[in-house]
């Protein structure tokens, strides 16, 4: 079964599988099960190496008896001969024991690898396939919380809690036998009062599960606060906020931490009660063995034998004890992962998906009829209303206005990172919700507003734009960008690492790395969100001029609070508030004297105050 088979089972089932988890403390962890599946040879050895492990267990407490009896109680060389026969037995089970106990560590921590590496490749593969939406109100750091630190909890189950429940239950039933082989009186005096231990095991596990859930919880919420400070540090100290913002994730990590102290208080608690409760119980079930042995009713090597079962019977408990609250806490852990995998986004490819019609020669065709839409954390606020605009192939279309006109909210709906409310969108004459989102957003090349830069090599990141690019094909693009004389600048040329969030670039250069990477891709609609707004005049006029070598052949929208970057477009559309208000050409709408005549006039007499200064 291939980690995708696996996620989008377990995508699947998460949702009635939390609904069932409420119904039980540990139900949660049967979510597991589809990555637990794939691997079933693997638990079928390690069980074979537990079982053996444990009956070898179960077989020296026997030896020991024997060797009592038989051994000391006899007379001569018959005596030692039997004590070196059962010391030479023990051995034996000793060598079978460490060869079982080592095989069955070696598969089960496997296994808890290998399903743990699953359960995150599976995770996170939901995660990036998530719409913007879900970004909104969901944050990054959390998610990277679950990703690791709920996965490492699960590890722990998978790689160690489950093989040694599995072993002590076997220890408790096997040495639970052996204890009424010996003596039915004494366990059935010893069973009576184990039984009474299970509740307050019970009553504290449901409490340990809660807390565990609350910890995770509170440690998601620092690793969140972190992250987001993180990557705001120059804001962070621009501002002076570094205390500020320490002592905030201090309160953080206090509260998380008192949390965990809850957690383990109740833990302690709940082991402490487990072993006086079952010990005590040991103690006083010897204590009326001991007086069988003086009365005769039994032999030392019986009660010999009776203490050893009982050792490993109350010793299964105890461990049991402990794994249950491991398993408390990997039950929580599971909740909040198969809560993340339950999410379904919104914006989902068509189970029969149509093809765009054959790429032409001067780019694709846009359409929007009456779009409405507003964002889902802004329902009551129309973002676009009843938009209607048809772009030809080939044509430049400039789109200008206030912030929070609907430009940015255009191109998010082109690319389908949101669905209309009302209206449909066409590319080549094909609905987009009827086309794969992959083939959609194929067709499109985008350069944002904020260029986002990965902590990779220059190369690699401009071959973020089609990655079965060959270098050529990179460096051609990076020319066409002008970026190629500033990357060959740099320390490693093209195999420069360019710093987390690109950090060693300036704006513009940031922002030429990602026009070269749309220019890569090739696409026939290109959208240009304010592709020069970080460049300086000499490096704008070159990008420029390579924008518009390679707007030919393809269709480009353009966004742009600089009127000076639109004035060639074929068409500018002017919009107001959600909008289409003015359309036209430069010379057109400057004529018409509205919103745009305005824009210009502000703009372009500013520019002109700014000449004179100099």
């Amino acid at each position: 079964m291939t980690n995708s088979t696996t996620a989008s089972t377990m995508s699947a089932a998460a949702p009635s599988t939390a609904r069932e988890a409420k119904k039980g403390s540990l139900a949660t962890l049967r979510g597991l099960t589809p990555f637990l599946l794939p691997y079933k040879r693997q638990f079928a050895m390690a069980g074979i190496a537990l079982v053996v492990a444990a009956c070898s267990t179960l077989a020296i407490p026997a030896a020991f008896k024997q060797m009592i009896d038989l051994g000391f109680g006899g007379a001569g060389d018959k005596s030692i001969k039997h004590v070196d026969l059962v010391f030479l037995a023990l051995f034996g089970v000793a060598t079978v024991l460490a060869l079982a106990t080592a095989a069955r560590f070696y598969t089960v921590s496997w296994l808890g690898e290998r399903v743990t590496a699953d359960i995150r490749s599976a995770v996170y593969k939901h995660v990036v396939t998530q719409s913007p939406e879900f970004f909104e109100t969901t944050q990054t750091g959390e998610v990277l919380s679950r990703i690791t630190t709920d996965t490492t909890l699960i590890q722990a189950v998978v790689g160690t809690s489950i093989s040694m429940a599995l072993r002590n239950v076997l220890l408790f039933v096997g040495g639970l036998v052996m204890l009424f082989v010996t003596s039915a009186k004494l366990s059935a005096i010893i069973i009576g009062l184990l039984i009474l231990t299970v509740l307050p095991i019970v009553m504290f596990g449901r409490r340990v599960r809660k807390l565990s859930r609350d910890s995770q919880d509170r440690i998601a919420d620092a690793s969140a606060m972190a992250g987001e400070i993180l990557n705001a540090m120059p804001t962070v100290q621009a501002f002076t906020h570094e205390k500020i913002e320490s002592n905030r994730f201090g309160a953080s990590v206090e509260g998380a931490f008192a949390t965990a102290m809850r957690r383990i208080r109740a833990r302690a608690l709940l082991t402490m009660i487990a072993i006086v409760l079952v010990f005590g119980t040991i103690v006083f079930v010897l204590w009326l063995g001991a007086h069988a042995v003086l009365n005769g009713d039994m032999t030392g090597g019986d009660l010999g034998q009776f203490i050893l079962y009982a050792s490993i019977v109350a010793g299964a408990i105890g461990a049991l004890s402990e794994v249950m609250g491991e398993a408390q806490r990997a039950a929580g852990a599971t909740e909040r992962l198969l809560e993340l995998m339950s999410v379904k986004s919104a914006i989902q490819s068509p189970a029969q998906p149509l093809a765009l019609p054959p790429r032409a020669a001067n780019g694709a065709a846009l359409s929007l009829h009456d779009v409405g839409f507003s964002y889902p954390s802004r329902p009551d606020t129309a973002a676009l209303g009843q938009v209607t605009l048809d772009i030809k192939p080939g044509e430049t279309v400039a789109v200008v206005g206030p912030s929070g006109a609907g430009k940015t909210t255009l191109f998010q709906l082109f690319l389908r990172f949101y669905d209309p409310q009302s209206g449909s969108i066409k590319l080549d004459g094909v609905d987009i919700t009827r086309l794969d989102l992959h083939t959609l957003r194929g067709a499109i090349g985008i350069v944002p507003q904020d260029t986002v830069i990965f902590s990779a090599d220059a190369m690699e990141n401009i071959r973020y734009g089609r990655a079965d690019a060959t270098d050529a094909e990179v460096i051609q693009a990076a020319k066409l960008a002008a970026a190629h004389e500033f990357i060959e600048r740099l320390p490693q040329g093209y195999q420069s690492f360019l710093g987390e969030r690109g950090v060693r670039l300036s704006g513009g250069q940031r922002q030429r790395i990602a026009i070269a990477r749309a220019l890569l891709k090739n696409p026939p609609l290109l959208l240009l969100d304010e592709a020069t707004s970080a460049l300086d005049a000499e490096s704008e006029r070159l990008v420029q001029k390579a924008l518009e070598a390679a707007m030919v052949g393809r269709t480009t929208v353009i966004i742009a609070h600089r009127l000076a970057t639109v004035q060639r477009a074929d068409r500018i559309i002017v919009m107001e508030d959600g909008r289409i208000v003015e359309t036209g050409t430069h010379a057109s709408l400057v004529a018409l004297g509205g919103i745009y005549a305005n824009l210009a006039a502000l703009q372009f007499h500013n520019v002109h105050v700014e000449q004179h200064a100099s």
